[in-house]
């Protein structure tokens, strides 16, 4: 019986039989295979750990650079898109109070309009009311389209002199927990830290180290709030920190709000 060559799985193709290989070059092999597990470990070293939250295709190796621009309530309802600046693709978008017609939610899109990330403000309460802080909450959806609970957000109480929006602000001003907590951290926690109205702000792990920053543009002639600049650092799902900014600027009452 006659068999084709492309029947063969393509790797097969390029590597000669196991018995037709020499003394010498079954040696090479053996000590090549051996080096295979430290090289291995080097690579991994030299590549960030992919920290997936919403999908690990938001996850980038190298750094990235967002430029939110708002969007005005008049126009289009409010909101944000953020565009990277490497293609000038608009990558994220958030939809505002005034798309989706409800206090207290957010929609965070891709760059193709469909939804990856429902945050919702908690619902009041006794518990919630006797608390100094409010929750906000960040759902992604499975396959079977259950909502999926992915973090939590808590809000400084409006009164408090620790927040984020404060010069003075301590960095344990708004909490960031993931859900479950298995992600990073090492225990899946971050903090805002800085000016966010000033467009000065980070958030950090748990380790005091930067994530993601946001900054102002300079790009622009005049400098504006409604155009700023997140840098994402190497690795960090991008969109959960277009879905945390989403909430910061909902707090401070910018595009996203009522």
């Amino acid at each position: 019986m006659l068999i084709l060559a492309s029947s063969f799985p393509p790797s097969s193709t390029h590597a000669p039989p196991l018995y037709n290989l020499s003394c010498t070059k079954l040696n090479l092999l053996r000590e090549a295979r051996s080096k295979c597990p430290q090289e291995r470990s080097e690579t991994a070293r030299d590549h960030p750990q992919m920290m997936a939250i919403v999908n690990k295709v938001y996850c980038s190796p190298m750094e990235v650079a967002l430029v939110v621009r708002r969007r005005p309530h008049a126009v289009s309802g409010g909101g944000f898109v953020a565009t990277d600046c490497s293609s000038k693709r608009a990558v994220f978008r958030v939809d505002g109070c005034g798309v989706l017609g409800t206090s207290g939610e957010l929609i965070v899109r891709d760059g193709d309009g469909d939804a990856l990330l429902l945050i919702r403000r908690k619902a009041g309460g006794i518990v919630q009311a006797m608390s100094i802080h409010k929750k906000w909450k960040g759902y992604t959806y499975d396959y079977e389209g259950a909502q999926k609970l992915l973090f939590s957000i808590k809000e400084p109480n409006s009164s408090s002199s620790l927040s984020c929006f404060s010069r003075n602000a301590s960095s344990t001003a708004i909490k960031i927990s993931l859900e479950p907590r298995k992600v990073d951290g090492p225990d899946g926690i971050f903090h805002v830290k800085g000016h966010f109205p000033d467009r000065d702000c980070s958030i950090v792990d748990s380790g005091g180290n930067a994530v993601a920053q946001i900054q102002k543009e300079m790009a622009e002639l005049m400098a504006s709030k409604d155009v700023y600049r997140v840098i994402v650092k190497a690795g960090i799902d991008q969109a959960f920190v277009c879905g945390v900014v989403a909430v910061l600027d909902h707090i401070y009452g910018e595009s996203t709000a009522c």
